[in-house]
């Protein structure tokens, strides 16, 4: 997978793509980086890419030019442009997983009051929120999108057993687990997990991810309970 980041501020991602997982990725070839400062688009004498909304407010918008020559440059026909928002739709595994399936993915950084919505409505394919909050800028929000996507590239975790036992895997949140040493401040690793019996540990982890999802997230566990009920 290739991955374009459009950003005002580019270098804010070097030590997050060179470390870890997404740099061995890159190494071994799943995945191309390449990341892009939105002024080099600018035709303004300083640079600017940004000036005051119509009508109003406190802050600045994306102007729709150098964005527009930014995905002009570097949109294929298998291009996939996203633009990283706090209105846009909420990102789910079931949309990163989709988002994986991509050879090419754009992602745009907003920033100051975001993006002139000519842009939005004419060059984005598709816009995604990772909470309801707001950042200084989208860089970190596509951070996290790339993050979250490479890890359902082929090949990027190298072990598909993780994926399938991640949090919101299939609509129920994580199991706990335990590691050495057996007891730590007079805790002790509850009996089941040093039975060596994978039947009780399977209950006991599936009991564990309900009772999770039930305490922490009434809303995953009413979509859980009402595609049980329907029978899917």
């Amino acid at each position: 997978m290739r991955i374009d980041l459009i950003s005002l501020f580019p270098d804010m991602l070097d030590g997050f793509m060179a470390s870890s997982i997404l740099a061995r990725a890159q190494k071994q070839g799943f995945l191309e980086y390449h990341k892009h400062n939105l002024r080099q688009w600018s035709e303004n004498k300083h640079l600017k890419v940004d000036d005051r909304p119509f009508g109003g407010g406190a802050g600045m918008l994306l102007q729709p030019e150098p964005v527009v020559r930014a995905i002009r440059a570097l949109r294929t026909e298998e291009s996939c442009v996203i633009y990283p928002c706090p209105d846009g739709v909420p990102l789910t595994t079931e949309q990163v997983q989709i988002l994986a399936q991509h050879t090419h993915l754009i992602f745009l950084s907003g920033h100051y009051e975001g993006l002139d919505q000519r842009v939005r409505d004419r060059y984005i394919d598709q816009e995604f929120s990772i909470g309801d909050y707001v950042l200084t800028n989208g860089t970190l929000a596509a951070a996290v999108m790339i993050d979250a996507i490479c890890r359902y590239i082929p090949g990027v975790l190298g072990n598909n057993v993780s994926l399938e036992q991640d949090s919101l895997s299939d609509g129920l949140l994580t199991f706990p687990q335990y590691t050495q040493p057996r007891e730590f401040e007079g805790i002790t690793v509850p009996e089941v997990l040093v039975s060596g019996n994978h039947a009780e540990i399977d209950r006991w982890r599936y009991v564990q991810r309900l009772e999770k999802t039930r305490q922490r997230r009434p809303d995953l566990w009413a979509k859980y309970i009402q595609s049980h009920n329907d029978g899917s």
